[in-house]
């Protein structure tokens, strides 16, 4: 029975990520056939749809009584975001160009986001009037990114200057990219359109209930807290699209891989994917996820802004993040 519930595990991930694809696609296509701009699309739907199964998982962790999820799943995917997808794209291109932009606007708001969270779970859980707040702060980020934004030109490429003179080439980001694409090509609605819609709602909704149901049987046989499993293997499993696109990014040699779907993805998954279910239920922070997670997501969050000052993340800093991602998971394992 074990078996065949990592098996369950396994796919309900992989129906949860695909039909959050599925989801995104579709709700672009429609609201540009709704003439709504493409600059609002690309900062909310485009911005966003990456933590869609992070946000669906926690909803039906909730649902099941299992909230300890949500906040390790949260913990779990923004340090897997940094560490791993990060570390493991600094090692593969040898160094990564952080873009200006980011620095100005996306670090300072990632760090205030994180330092909101901390406040808020220090008394190990997380209530309705907390939810609010932090849905409260997504608005506000969410106004000024637009108003920052809203005249922001989108170009296959930017030429900025590093510390010291040197002039480099910063691909955008793979939002910007699919802002750029919708803009350039109109959508007509069609059958085929509300049909992946639909289709992603459901899977949506089908993959997130097997993904914990599983999670809670697996914890059952093994003995072993949900939470551990939700701050590594659904935490990984959701950030699996990112890490294939930028190890993909990596090897083609395009060195500039753009970092802003890690800070817009790690806000969102604070202030909305935290936010949302704990005005369903309390959440409850379990003693793995405040003593390990929380300080390892410090640390990580604080390890990225600092890297991204100086506009470039180095070999050796993309292998200290995978030396710090795997002394994270042995703590977990309670190894040392």
């Amino acid at each position: 029975m074990l078996i065949f519930w990592i098996l369950i595990f396994i796919l309900s991930l992989a129906l949860l990520v695909k039909s959050a694809d599925w989801f995104v696609e579709s709700s672009e296509k429609i609201g540009l056939a709704l003439k709504i701009s493409p600059f609002i699309i690309g900062v909310t739907i485009v911005s966003i749809g990456t933590s869609f199964p992070e946000l669906a998982s926690s909803i039906a962790a909730v649902l099941k009584g299992a909230s300890e999820i949500v906040v390790a799943n949260v913990i779990g995917s923004n340090i897997a975001n940094i560490l791993l997808i990060v570390g493991l794209s600094a090692v593969m291109a040898r160094i990564l160009l952080v873009k200006r932009s980011l620095i100005d606007l996306d670090a300072p708001l990632l760090a205030a986001a994180t330092g909101l969270f901390i406040f808020i779970m220090l008394d190990r859980k997380i209530v309705f009037g907390e939810g609010i707040l932090l849905l409260l702060a997504f608005l506000v980020y969410f106004l000024y990114t637009i108003f920052q934004r809203r005249e922001e030109i989108i170009t296959p490429e930017l030429v900025e200057v590093l510390p010291g003179g040197a002039e480099i080439k910063v691909l955008p980001s793979r939002a910007e990219r699919r802002r750029k694409e919708i803009k350039e090509k109109p959508s007509k609605l069609n059958f085929r359109i509300f049909l992946f819609l639909i289709l992603g709602i459901i899977g949506l909704a089908i993959g997130a209930n097997y993904t914990i149901e599983s999670v809670l049987k697996i914890s059952e046989f093994l003995k072993i807290s949900t939470a551990l499993i939700a701050i590594t293997a659904i935490a990984v499993g959701t950030s699996l699209p990112e890490l294939v696109v930028s190890v993909r990014a990596a090897i083609k040699k395009k060195y500039e891989i753009a970092l802003g779907n890690i800070f817009g993805s790690n806000v969102f998954n604070i202030l909305i994917v935290a936010g949302i279910p704990a005005l369903i239920k309390p959440l409850a922070i379990d003693n793995l996820t405040f003593l390990v997670g929380l300080p390892f997501l410090v640390i990580a969050t604080l390890l990225f802004v600092i890297s991204g000052i100086s506009r470039r993340i180095h070999i050796w800093e993309g292998a200290m993040y995978l030396l710090i991602y795997i002394l994270f998971i042995v703590k977990l394992l309670n190894l040392f």
